[in-house]
Formats: structure tokens, C-alpha cells, sequence
């Protein structure tokens, strides 16, 4: 008889009653997770976090006495917790909060369930239990300053060719975010290409991570627009719910199909780079589950395009390098901290 599953373990950070009752309703729902502890603020999701030793913590940000950004550095610096920040600041002055959180150790960030959503509770609810079951599996390294980025050394696999690049195309997932501010501060704000991002993010987020971005780095963040022709300096954010791909030389979205697992999908728009650009293209592939956008990437290569797969040290979840790397599809493998200048010295 196969051993019962392990239950994950929950402790549930947030000042509102309402939400906390939101969020441990949905979590009771699913006989795999166990909600083990609440917390009202930050100084009590500490001490929770040490006493409990829980398998994730869904985290708020705006709390009394320590808000969500001081208790999610104090434990991923004492003891490293997947944690899910829960944020209702998806649009306003305090949106960029919940990408701060990420930048210090959580793992991805979801809106927050509100009394209006009773209507769509399901889907929500859904939502809420896929990511907490995936991100609890996820191995989280102690978190102080950036010590992620030394810890790697660069790798290469084979020499990349130093031809002039048109376009770079870059596909993400978790721990996406942080990884690709880390990118864009090293990149001039005159960069000769424009840069398409493939980034998988939960509904509503997307203009919170392009302000976010766009206030931190000197290149020049925006949301992509259909129809648009991709500028030298700009990074073009997918929107939710597309695919962002290139229609000749310029951005188009595409309709998931049915079976698409991560929307936006990296795989097409790596697909659509190499037929519009080929050898005068750069591929990078950042952190996260899965395999998406490893097909995409040897199809890049097989262009003669140059790619890139973020290293194993470096990476929140090595999913989708390893996949690209398993392929045979990156040129290089380089820690996050060498990219940005991997690329600038690929477009120069």
C-alpha cells in the first residue's frame, strides 16, 4: 500500500481577517495542504516562520508593526521559506511593493482574493493551490544582498560569436522578475536593440512589473502593443493572457491554444524572432518550471542566432535552462550576474 502524500504545510501572513479567511478557506479545500499557523503581521509571520518551519508562506506586504518586505528579508535570511506574496497592489503608488518582495527572496507574487471575487472564487481559488503546491517543492537559498549572484562562475559552453545582433528575446518564469532587473541595470540606456520579454506572471500584474522595471533600470520599459515596430533601448513586456510574437518585423499577439501551459509562452515567441531575424538575434532563457521556450531557443541556435541559458547556481528554479541546455540549444550558460553584459557586448 503506497505511503500517504506528505501534507504542505501553510502559514498565512496578512493583517485583514477577511483575507485571511479567503485564503484558508481555499487552502482547506485541497486535502494536500494543511494551513498550520496565521499571522496579523510580519514580526508574527517571523516567529511563526522559526517556531513552525512551514513549506511556504503566503505573505502580505502592507501590515502593522513589520510590513511584508522586512519579514520576508528577515526569513529568507534565517530560515529560507518558499514564500507567495499575496498582494492587492496591483495598480497605484504601492504596486512596485510586491516586485520588491521578489527582488529579496519570494518566489512569485499573486493577487490578493477580495470579497468582490466570491463570483470567481473557483478559478482563483485554482490558482491559489497550483502555486502553492508548485512553489513549496521550490529548494530557496539563504537571501542577504546579492549573494545569489556571486555564488556562480561563468560557464561557458562554446565561444559565442561576437556578430552584430539586431533583437534580444528573453523568456522568464519564477524568479523571472528579480532576474530580469538584474539584467536590464547593466544595460545602457542608448542599447542598440530593442529587447522582447516572455515573462510568466499571474493576472493583473503585468503593468506593476513594466512600472517596477522602468523606474529601476535606464533602458526604457514599456507593455507591448500590437502593431508596434520594435524600438533600439526598449524592452517590450508580453501582456497576460498572450503570446507575444513578432508578424515580420513587427510585435503581434497570438492566441494560447487550449493545451498551452504557461501563457505567455517563450517557445513562440522564440519561434517568431528566429523566422524574422535568424542569425541576428539573441535568445536568453531565465529561471523557471518547466521547459517552456527550450524548443524555442534550439530553434534560435539553429539559426545561428546567439543564446544563452541562465546557470544553475544562479537560477531561483533550474527548470527551463536545463531543459534548453539538455536540448542543446545554448551557447552559453552563464550566472545572472554576467548576462547583461554578455548581451551588451553581443549588440555592441
Amino acid at each position: 500500500m503506497p505511503a500517504p502524500r506528505k501534507k504542505v504545510r501553510v502559514v498565512i501572513a496578512d493583517d485583514s481577517l477577511v483575507a485571511r479567511e479567503m485564503l484558508a478557506q481555499i487552502l482547506a479545500s485541497d486535502p494536500l495542504i494543511e494551513v498550520v499557523g496565521q499571522a496579523v503581521n510580519g514580526m508574527e509571520a517571523v516567529e511563526l516562520v522559526e517556531r513552525l518551519r512551514p513549506d511556504l508562506v503566503t505573505m502580505d506586504i502592507h501590515m502593522p508593526k513589520m510590513d511584508g518586505l522586512a519579514a520576508t528579508e528577515r526569513i529568507m535570511a534565517f530560515t529560507p521559506t518558499p514564500i507567495l506574496v499575496v498582494s492587492s497592489s496591483v495598480y497605484g503608488e504601492g504596486m512596485g511593493r510586491a516586485f520588491d518582495a521578489l527582488k529579496l527572496g519570494a518566489l512569485e507574487v499573486i493577487k490578493k482574493p477580495e470579497p468582490r471575487d466570491w463570483a470567481d472564487l473557483e478559478r482563483i481559488g485554482k490558482e491559489v493551490l497550483r502555486k502553492v503546491k508548485v512553489l513549496a517543492n521550490v529548494r530557496v537559498i539563504t537571501h542577504i544582498g546579492g549573494r545569489r549572484e556571486r555564488r556562480g562562475a561563468t560557464t561557458s559552453q562554446a565561444t559565442i560569436s561576437s556578430a552584430n545582433r539586431d533583437i534580444v528575446a528573453i523568456g522568464s518564469s519564477t524568479g523571472g522578475p528579480s532576474a530580469l532587473l538584474t539584467i536590464f541595470e547593466a544595460l545602457p540606456a542608448d542599447l542598440p536593440v530593442p529587447i522582447l520579454v516572455a515573462q510568466h506572471i499571474a493576472d493583473g500584474f503585468v503593468p506593476g512589473l513594466v512600472t517596477w522595471l522602468d523606474a529601476s533600470t535606464k533602458v526604457k520599459v514599456v507593455a507591448a502593443e500590437e502593431g508596434v515596430i520594435p524600438r533600439p533601448g526598449t524592452v517590450y513586456i508580453a501582456p497576460t493572457g498572450a503570446n507575444l510574437v513578432l508578424s515580420g518585423k513587427r510585435l503581434a499577439f497570438s492566441v494560447p491554444l487550449k493545451s498551452q501551459l504557461y501563457v505567455p509562452c517563450a517557445d513562440e515567441l522564440f519561434d517568431s524572432v528566429a523566422s524574422s531575424y535568424h542569425q541576428r538575434a539573441v535568445g536568453v532563457i531565465l529561471t523557471g518550471m518547466g521547459a517552456d521556450g527550450a524548443q524555442g531557443l534550439r530553434r534560435l541556435h539553429g539559426t545561428g542566432a546567439a543564446t544563452i541559458a541562465q546557470d544553475e547556481e544562479s537560477c531561483t528554479v533550474f527548470g527551463m535552462p536545463k531543459a534548453a541546455i539538455e536540448l542543446g540549444a545554448a551557447d552559453a550558460v552563464l550566472p545572472l550576474g554576467a548576462i547583461g553584459a554578455a548581451i551588451v557586448e553581443l549588440v555592441g
